[in-house]
């Protein structure tokens, strides 16, 4: 009886105590933390933005610590480019789905009641879409800066391939997010022209 009193105070103690953790401090470390959701909510999209947006701030990991094998100055520089354009790439799609979410397709004659609600999420998405044309940017401009290299990835390869997609401009969300925001703006007008007469 003893035994098992000193076994559950011991358990206790142990499982009281805090777990061990380590500080992320990494780009690699954050981009880890990416992940997608099967059901995506503006909150779930929201975390992904955040680990994304803190993998670009942050510094990269010892080379050794890589997403990929590295194993020379070039390799090494080429892996960075290819990361940022990468993360920003994420970053504009991610945009594009939140931005999604307080989007309104059409303006129907029944949503007349809600028309400053609706107002208020369509400018929302507006936002929302200018901050991935804002990354989308930033990815064609750092993606229009890597040189064509004989050096092959293995473990990255995918980003190699959209980094070819880009520049032979089959990957261009600019077309994307001008469409999206062109029909944003109808959808507006439409709302804007509601009045007592239309429901």
């Amino acid at each position: 009886m003893k035994r098992f009193a000193l076994l559950l105070v011991l358990v206790t103690v142990f499982s009281s105590a805090q777990a061990w953790a380590y500080k992320i401090l990494y780009a690699e470390q954050y981009y880890r933390l990416y992940h997608k959701h099967l059901y995506q909510y503006p909150e779930d999209i929201s975390e992904a933005i955040y680990y994304l947006e803190l993998a670009l701030k942050a510094d990269f990991a010892n080379p050794l610590n890589a997403l990929a094998v590295i194993g020379t100055r070039v390799e090494w520089e080429r892996y960075r480019q290819l990361f940022k354009v990468h993360v920003n790439l994420k970053l504009t799609e991610n945009y594009l789905k939140l931005g999604s979410k307080y989007d309104k397709m059409y303006a129907y004659f029944f949503n007349k009641p809600w028309k400053e609600t609706n107002l208020k999420s369509l400018e929302k998405a507006e936002r929302i879409y200018n901050m991935a044309y804002y990354y989308w940017t930033e990815a064609r401009g750092t993606a229009e800066s890597i040189a064509p290299s004989y050096i092959h990835l293995d473990e990255i390869q995918f980003w190699e391939d959209e980094l070819f997609r880009m520049k032979n401009g089959d990957l261009d969300y600019e077309e994307i997010i001008d469409a999206q925001l062109s029909r944003l703006k109808k959808v507006r007008a439409l709302f804007e022209a509601m009045d007592d007469t239309t429901y």
